[in-house]
């Protein structure tokens, strides 16, 4: 009843113009005001600072520079085994396993098609058809960034326009065809395990989605969808920083069939941190 409770208010919501006012507040360097909520949204969440390369809260110069920051060198070990893949985020995992013909399982009783997430793109629904995904959502507490869970070359990036609902689990388990809905933005790589992709998927009050490839790909929310390709001049290596949400969000791992098996100590719910082992070769 709860979460009924809290999916109908998600469509009451302005979200877009929540987003709006929140994204313009969250770039504007505020002095004092700035490090006070800083200061206050750590101590709420929980956030250990220590871990930052800026571990002082008045280093912050705009609350997305936060939203943002990077970790200290090796805080996040990546597990180097040969023909294993990471997780690409500090977070949970919220799902994972194999998808079904072209179904996935967003939570009990709600499931979504491969063709909706990916805006019907005609390759990657071939690539992925009875692949294998993982869902890991980043709350506000988590480290923002995503990183590579294996080396791979970008082939294709598309941003598709959407609502901005919240993927909290309440909402997950309330509003059906939620990813497929949202705006994201789907990042095709070459690897040496087939194809893979990261999907980030927008959320309410996520101000931005940014890569380090393009910059920042949303905003602008013109509701147009963008497609880049490249021509293998886009390399990342396992583990490597790919870019950040400012604030928390969703990233969605889709491999190929028969070409990874997820270690079997994973759980859903499960903790999740950058670099640790998430599956490896078959």
């Amino acid at each position: 009843m709860l979460n009924q409770f809290k999916a109908i208010i998600q469509y009451l919501l302005p979200k877009q113009l929540l987003t709006s006012i929140f994204g313009w507040l969250a770039k504007k360097r505020l002095g004092k005001v700035t490090t006070w909520l800083i200061i206050g949204f750590s101590k709420l969440y929980k956030i250990n600072l220590d871990e930052a390369k800026l571990s002082n809260a008045k280093d912050y110069q705009t609350f997305n520079d936060f939203f943002a920051r990077e970790l200290k060198d090796g805080t996040r070990p990546i597990d180097d085994t040969a023909n294993v893949v990471v997780m690409p985020a500090d977070g949970v995992l919220s799902q994972f396993g194999s998808i079904q013909a072209n179904q996935l399982l967003q939570a009990k009783g709600h499931f979504y098609s491969l063709e909706s997430l990916l805006a019907c793109h005609p390759d990657m629904i071939k690539f992925f058809t009875n692949g294998s995904y993982a869902t890991t959502y980043l709350s506000p507490k988590n480290y923002h960034r995503f990183h590579m869970p294996c080396d791979g070359i970008l082939r294709e990036m598309i941003y598709v326009p959407g609502s901005l609902f919240s993927v909290s689990q309440a909402t997950t388990q309330g509003i059906p065809n939620i990813f497929a809905r949202n705006e994201r933005v789907i990042c095709l790589f070459e690897t040496e395990f087939g194809p893979m992709a990261q999907i980030l998927v927008g959320a309410t009050i996520v101000g931005s989605i940014e890569v380090q490839w393009e910059g920042v790909i949303t905003p602008p929310r013109d509701g147009i969808m963008k497609r880049w390709t490249y021509a293998g001049e886009v390399k990342l290596t396992k583990g490597q920083d790919m870019g950040c949400f400012k604030l928390g969000s969703t990233v969605i791992t889709l491999f190929a069939s028969n070409t990874i098996e997820f270690s079997s100590d994973l759980k859903i719910g499960n903790t999740t941190r950058v670099g640790r082992k998430l599956a490896e070769r078959i």
